[in-house]
């Protein structure tokens, strides 16, 4: 969907699957993606990038508007960190600056999610302006996710478009969806309408957050109910996937599922005829 802004897209670079704690599978999110008209979608689900690889090519199998960046929420010991255009999956539990590195070592953009709630996932403000200052610019984040609209997002948002202003970073505006109606909800805007194209308006701080609306009080208990739920039924997944290959004497070893076809053996992996 192009912005009134003449010849600016849409991208929403923070969306969950059933692959971490999201709630809807792959299929799902990139049908909701091209109903609400955006034009590019980061699948980021936490330390892992499987169906966001799905993902991608399940855009480009069944030639679909929305375009898929390969992304992953990565846990690193100063809190949760975006990493966009991403060919391999980061590991977690490193420093926020080593992890920065490693995100531009494979050509990625780097940037903080949901930072300065005072919550040991989300970065603060010392630990940004640390590596924002690094003197190996490798180390640097590219960015801050300035609109996130859930609870982690709404009291900092002020101090965080301030902090980005002071570091000359990047601002950008996502969703943090975890359920299909917040994909969208929030957005970055950019001039162009490629992956490419939105990768170097992040570096030359061209992009802008969208309008967006944040989760009400009402809204959040639901979420975390839904979150809930699909675990307990991805834990009885998984339990049946143990114990089926014993009373069946050798039956294929299956778990929970991902999101993705094929994404239920284990180990998983993106199988486009294998039915959901």
């Amino acid at each position: 969907m192009r912005d009134s802004l003449a010849g600016a897209s849409r991208a929403d670079l923070h969306i969950h699957t059933m692959a971490s704690d999201g709630t809807a599978s792959v299929s799902q999110v990139l049908a909701h993606a091209e109903e609400v008209g955006l034009d590019i979608i980061a699948i980021t689900d936490h330390d892992r990038i499987d169906a966001a690889q799905a993902a991608q090519q399940m855009a480009v199998t069944n030639g679909l508007h929305v375009q898929v960046i390969i992304g992953e929420e990565i846990s690193t010991l100063q809190g949760h960190l975006l990493g966009l255009f991403l060919r391999e999956r980061v590991r977690p539990l490193h420093s926020l600056r080593r992890t920065i590195a490693e995100i531009h070592e494979q050509g990625g953009i780097a940037i903080p999610a949901h930072p300065l709630f005072p919550h040991p996932l989300c970065a603060q403000e010392g630990a940004i302006r640390a590596a924002a200052n690094d003197r190996d610019p490798a180390c640097r984040p590219d960015g801050l996710e300035t609109y996130n609209p859930t609870i982690f997002g709404t009291s900092p948002r002020r101090r965080v478009g301030r902090l980005a202003a002071d570091l000359g970073l990047a601002t950008l505006g996502s969703s943090d969806a975890h359920v299909l109606s917040a994909i969208g909800r929030v957005w970055t805007t950019f001039p162009g309408s490629s992956p490419e194209a939105l990768r170097d308006a992040i570096l030359a701080r061209t992009v802008s957050v969208g309008a967006g609306s944040d989760h009400t009080l009402t809204e959040s208990p639901g979420i975390f109910g839904r979150q809930m739920l699909r675990n307990l039924i991805g834990l009885g997944q998984d339990l049946a996937g143990v114990t089926r290959p014993i009373w069946t004497l050798g039956g294929e070893r299956r778990g929970r599922d991902l999101g993705y076809p094929g994404s239920r053996r284990r180990p998983a992996r993106y199988t486009p005829d294998e039915e959901q």
